[in-house]
């Protein structure tokens, strides 16, 4: 796709935006009490968002223009922060993590696969170099330390002599007698044959008929191939089955990946060379403006002493450089503007005077006013306050100024604009020249006091600063209690080699999220309707992962303003794929993986200091290589209800006290996520579990329709052949209950080298992996509801509990009082 694709899809990507902005800021502004409506007004807007996102996305990882880079990247970190606001929203408005948006999807004409939050590539593409080289390094220490097992080549063995002999002879006999067998089989077919023409005798069989039945044959056989062809094209011209084609990589697609490589080639060029401009126009301008600069501020500056003093009768003060210097005064104004603003702020000055000593008599009126006015407003829903709407406004505003009629004609390669550098340039010089020119105008201002008025200015009192100063230093000090550095003579470098070396610092495994397959739930909201509450997709489930997970560990700008997410956890029957999750969130983000799970810290750092040392160190390189994910495996066995006797010598619980402090000393700036995962959360004691838990996301056994998929797809890339031998939609709804652990082993089981290679002569049948299945146990009924229980125990459970009794309540009552009127007028 050519450069002026991409502009035309950003310019209309802007404009989607732009009028969503306008609706937006009008719909906030609307008071409304009818959850439904507020719930649908939220969904449009956030599906709207991920259409745009996508467009976005694509659009900042394709287009070469460095400047335009730069705003659309902003844009980008700012409509990716509105939709995690907006499901925030969502999540405190139905009191779920999980929402289902079928009928809007329906009125939008939009697809349930256009839902899909994208990973935005620059992810891991801006710091690849950086992931690359941790890598390196971190496989390094593990084989050296005798932790990592190198891959062994299958490499041929070298045997004696007379055992090769051996094998030669032995295969060979094979041979020999495999054709010997062959030539047995020929000699018996002839001597059958012979036996049939003696039993037959001289009856002689008529050409004409035999020729008759075998074009019947002929017939019958090259009709039944034509029909079934012909029901083939048609299931293929409805959509019911994929083409013939279907699965091979076109031409088109191969060519597309090369021009993206050769895009993202120019892309770096192209920065590079914005970035030697940056340093080269600026020096240019320092020599060819500068002078004039200097020189027009010092005049504009003397011009000001005079009119003040024809003014005032004395030299005015000059400012100080922690309130900006002369540029506070002449901020795009000249002097005669400056000394009007001087006369009309101190006649302000006096207006406030009286008009303070006025509303302190009206005061307790309006306030009983305003304490009703809140009362109400209290009743009605209204959006909480966004960070990004503002910062996507700004982006907006500069694309409208910058970019929106821009003529490129001039710019086919869409390289760096040198006009644009220059302005910004113009700016910083004119900065940094002003303060020079102000120490320069000082010192003769006070020559000019001395000379003229011969004044001598008195010494500045510096105590009473010095005592303020160090008052207000003394009282951030207070403010911000930083943790002790119990490590401060060892560089980051061996903390990092010991944490590895201790196995509490591992290499996450290669898996990606879109490698958790799955399926929509398309009936969610219709349940709802009925008061049936759904269990999650595994594309749900996915999609909270981005949101909470991989978004903000990805963006520094959304994790520091977007709601905060410090802590999640998985919970779900074992084989569902969690400890996949986890490593997709490191694999996605270019995050380091810290173990904190109880068995892997156990007989680790012993003792109260041997603790602290130990989460010192975790934490300190988690910081300062973020992004990090700390993940603490089987989490229910740090918050047991009771200690099972034969864990008690690991000491299971050894974080429960130090997880909640370390939450604490959190901040938004810290890229760091914590991520337990749990099978059995019913053993923990909930409330501490929850206390340390933000968001908890229930991963569910799959469904019929992600079976089918997880089989179509796991059979396929284990070198399996799909044919009408084999019926996945059988075999996706036989295995009901059965987890995509349970799939995987059971396909990989049965689809051995031997039996790939007999595919061609014995097709695939769903017997085979029915009959490897049998011997496994699924995920019953009542261990669902058990998950679901305990979910309802949750503090988001137990609130969309309460919200459904108080709603039922309330629709009753409605219903009541409607029937008591129906009554009153019968009566009548």
């Amino acid at each position: 796709m050519s450069n002026l694709m991409y502009n035309k899809m950003w310019h209309q990507t802007q404009e989607a935006l732009n009028s969503l902005l306008d609706k937006e800021s009008q719909k906030i502004t609307e008071p409304q009490s009818n959850k439904v409506i507020i719930f649908q007004m939220l969904a449009t807007f956030y599906i709207k968002y991920v259409q745009i996102f996508r467009s976005v996305e694509n659009v900042y990882d394709q287009i070469v223009h460095p400047q335009k880079r730069i705003l659309i990247r902003k844009i980008l970190d700012g409509v990716m922060g509105r939709i995690l606001e907006l499901k925030n929203e969502m999540v405190e408005l139905e009191l779920t993590e999980f929402h289902y948006f079928d009928d809007i999807l329906q009125d939008l004409k939009l697809a349930p696969q256009q839902l899909d939050v994208p990973i935005p590539k620059y992810f891991l593409k801006e710091r690849l170099d950086v992931i690359k080289g941790r890598e390196k390094i971190l496989s390094w220490i593990l084989t050296n330390s005798g932790l990592q097992i190198p891959q062994v080549r299958h490499t041929v063995k070298s045997i004696p002599l007379e055992e090769a002999v051996k094998l030669v002879q032995v295969a060979e006999r094979a041979r020999q007698g495999r054709l010997r067998a062959l030539f047995m089989k020929q000699i018996y077919l002839q001597e059958l044959r012979a036996k049939q023409m003696k039993m037959l005798g001289d009856k002689v069989v008529d050409t004409s008929t035999a020729a008759l039945q075998i074009q019947k044959v002929w017939r019958g056989f090259h009709q039944s191939k034509k029909t079934e062809k012909e029901r083939e094209e048609e299931m293929i011209f409805l959509g019911m089955n994929p083409p013939s084609i279907f699965n091979e990589v076109s031409a088109t697609i191969i060519q597309a990946e090369n021009v993206s490589r050769l895009r993202n080639e120019v892309q770096i060029k192209h920065e590079e060379n914005y970035r030697e401009a940056l340093v080269t126009i600026k020096e240019d301008l320092r020599i060819m403006e500068g002078p004039d600069m200097r020189e027009s501020l010092q005049h504009q500056i003397r011009q000001w002493f005079i009119e003040c003093r024809n003014l005032t009768g004395a030299f005015p003060d000059y400012p100080n450089v922690e309130d900006g210097g002369s540029a506070i005064i002449f901020s795009n104004k000249t002097p005669e503007q400056v000394i009007d603003d001087i006369i009309a702020s101190q006649e302000e000055e006096e207006k406030n005077k009286k008009k303070k000593q006025s509303d302190t008599e009206k005061k307790p009126k309006k306030a009983k006013k305003e304490k009703e006015k809140k009362e109400e407003e209290d009743e009605e829903w209204k959006m909480s306050p966004s960070v990004f709407l503002r910062l996507m406004e700004e982006g907006n505003n500069l694309y409208k100024d910058m970019w929106m009629n821009k003529d490129e004609s001039w710019n086919f390669l869409q390289d760096y604009d040198p006009e644009m550098i220059k302005e910004e340039k113009r700016k910083e010089l004119e900065l940094e020249i002003r303060v020079q020119v102000d120490e320069l105008m000082r010192q003769e201002l006070k020559n000019l006091k001395l000379a003229v008025n011969r004044e001598r200015e008195p010494p500045p009192k510096e105590g009473k600063k010095g005592k303020q100063n160090k008052g207000k230093a003394g009282k951030k000090r207070k403010k911000e209690k930083k943790e002790k550095d119990l490590t401060p003579d060892r560089t980051i470098e061996s903390l990092y080699k010991e944490l590895v070396e201790e196995g509490l610092l591992i290499q996450a495994q290669k898996f990606n999220l879109s490698d958790y397959i799955g399926e929509y739930s398309y009936l969610g909201t219709t349940l709802r309707h009925v008061s049936i509450e759904p269990m999650p997709s595994l594309l749900d489930v996915r999609q909270l992962i981005t949101l909470y997970g991989i978004l903000p560990l990805g963006s520094a700008e959304v994790h520091e303003n977007a709601p905060l997410v410090k802590s999640l956890l998985l919970a779900g029957p074992s084989g569902v794929g969690k400890k996949m999750l986890v490593h997709a969130i490191c694999r996605e983000t270019g995050a380091n993986l810290f173990n904190l799970s109880s068995e892997n810290i156990a007989g680790k750092y012993p003792g109260k200091n041997g603790l602290q040392m130990m989460l010192h160190m975790v934490f300190k390189v988690a910081r300062q290589l973020q992004p990090s994910v700390v993940w603490i495996q089987d989490t229910e066995k740090t918050f047991y209800k009771k200690v099972p006797q034969a864990e008690r010598l690991n000491d299971p619980k050894r974080l429960k006290k130090q997880l909640p402090k370390i939450l604490k000393l959190l901040k938004p700036e810290d890229r760091i996520l914590i991520i337990g995962t749990t099978k059995r959360p019913f053993d923990a004691e909930i409330q501490s579990l929850c206390k340390v838990y933000q968001k908890i996301i229930l991963v569910p056994r799959p469904d019929y329709a992600s079976r089918y998929v997880l089989w179509k797809q796991f059979i396929q890339r284990n070198g399996g052949k799909l044919t009408k031998a084999l019926n996945i939609s059988c075999l996706a709804k036989v295995t009901d209950g059965f987890t995509q652990g349970d799939i995987i082993k059971v396909v990989k089981d049965v689809l051995t080298e031997r039996r790939i290679r007999q595919q061609a002569r014995k097709p695939l049948t769903a017997v085979e992996f029915v009959t490897v299945m049998t011997s496994m146990n699924p995920v019953y009924k009542e261990e669902e509801e058990s998950f679901k229980n305990w979910y309802a125990k949750t503090p988001l459970g137990r609130k969309r509990l309460l919200a459904q009794m108080v709603g039922g309540g309330k629709e009753k009552e409605r219903d009541k009082g409607k029937k008591k009127g129906k009554k009153e007028k019968k009566k009548k």
